[in-house]
Parts: structure tokens; sequence; C-alpha cells
């Protein structure tokens, strides 16, 4: 068998043969065979959502979630007093943690996420007074 070998931009063409076969007696005999899986893995199940509350929601009275992710801790309680920008919750995404602040000063009305609650994009994580 011819090979072409480039060292340090010099090309050079030699000859190479194979002393011996390495490979098992049955696997010397086959050619290169892909493993196939026995079965596909399904899709992961969806991560669990919080109820949303029903009728109109006014925006600025909630903090919705950015990012689908895992609620990896909870900073604001129920009747608890922030102001704009203080720290909500924490979620966790593909391996990075995104802080989620308070839009707006006020109130904390209800925390609808628990530490380890799957949470997707826009579900509405606080609401305020």
């Amino acid at each position: 068998m011819k090979l072409r070998i480039t060292v340090d931009e010099k090309t050079y063409e030699v000859d190479v043969e194979v002393a011996e076969d390495d490979r098992p007696p049955a696997a010397a005999a086959h050619a290169y065979t892909p493993a196939v899986p026995a079965a596909v893995p399904s899709a992961p199940p969806p991560l669990p959502r919080a109820a949303a509350p029903e009728g109109n929601v006014a925006e600025e009275k909630v903090c919705r979630s950015p990012v689908a992710g895992v609620v990896v801790r909870v900073n604001a309680q129920a009747g608890q007093q922030i102001q704009a920008n203080d720290p909500l919750l924490v979620l966790e995404a593909m391996k990075m943690e995104t802080n989620i602040t308070s839009p707006v000063a006020g109130k904390v009305k209800a925390v609808n996420a628990n530490v380890g609650d799957g949470v997707q994009v826009g579900q509405i994580l606080v609401e305020f007074e």
C-alpha cells in the first residue's frame, strides 16, 4: 500500500506492507461493522410546569422565567418587601446559573417555584401585590 506523508512541508511517498494482522480471527474475517444500538432512547419527559393563574395577568405584577431550567435557590418569600433588581431566584440551565431579579419594587404576593422544580420559558415564578 502506498501512502503520502508530509513532514515539515516536504511530501514523501512510502510503501507500507502489513506484516501481521493483529485482529482476532473472527474480526479479521469481517470488515468494519458499526454498532447499532438495540433501541433508540426516547426523549426525556418534559419538565413539570406550575399551574398558571387563571384570567388575565398583569405583566407588571409578575416575574416570568427567561429560560427553561431547574430552581436551585429561592431568595424571596411571600410577604417580603423588595426593591427593583433584588434577587428572587436562581435557575440552573445547561450547568449555568441564571439569577432572576425583581423587575419592580413592592411586596411579594406568591412564589410559584420551589428548589428542585423544573420551569419552562415564560412560566410565572413570582407574583407581586
